[in-house]
């Protein structure tokens, strides 16, 4: 594939060893098929296994960390590549304009934050890239349930719900990244505005 994918996941491992688990082969698979993992930088939780999964396989791994979290040693000292920012929004903005895709593993607020702006972003049209949800062991569920309610209550549209792909394993996801054919959002914004 040779893309670059951005991972949001969280810098807790969690309850369950499947979410360690995948994460790790995600990584090992973005290695394998020649795309280069872009992700938080951190050495921790599904964080460090996503990005040790890439760096076991040989993969270009890019870690994008604010100066305040290196402070903290957290950053992995392992990677390709490590840059350095100022603040949490200038490492998603960062980490944004060096993917070509982006997949969301579980994680906490911070996944979600991340996750959410970045679709918020392609509903105003300001970038045209996949965004997958790997939802393992149905993590997820809640979510995808809540966006379902939100597009049936009239606060998303269905042009827009359907910029979140979803995958339950690791194949599907790179596989929707792959088979990805953008959603037009334009024309919505523009009826939105004259009704």
């Amino acid at each position: 594939m040779g893309k670059s994918v951005c991972v949001f996941c969280g810098a807790n491992p969690g309850n369950d060893p499947q979410f360690g688990a995948v994460a790790e082969r995600f990584g090992a698979m973005l290695a394998q098929q020649g795309s280069r993992l872009i992700y938080g930088g951190g050495k921790v939780g599904l964080m460090g296994a996503v990005a040790n999964g890439c760096i076991s396989k040989k993969g270009k791994v890019t870690g994008v960390i604010p100066k305040f979290l290196v402070d903290k040693e957290i950053a992995h000292n392992r990677l390709n590549e490590l840059l350095v920012v100022a603040t949490m929004h200038d490492r998603k903005k960062k980490m944004a304009d060096l993917a070509d895709a982006f997949v969301a593993l579980p994680g906490g607020m911070g996944t979600l934050e991340e996750l959410f702006e970045v679709l918020t972003w392609a509903q105003l049209g300001l970038h045209r890239k996949p965004m997958v949800v790997l939802n393992v062991a149905g993590f997820y569920d809640s979510l995808l349930g809540f966006l379902d309610h939100a597009t049936e209550t009239g606060f998303i549209s269905r042009e827009h719900r359907q910029l979140v792909l979803t995958a339950t394993t690791e194949e599907e996801a790179l596989q929707k990244i792959a088979d990805y054919q953008p959603v037009e959002v334009d024309k919505w914004l523009v009826t939105n505005r004259e009704a």
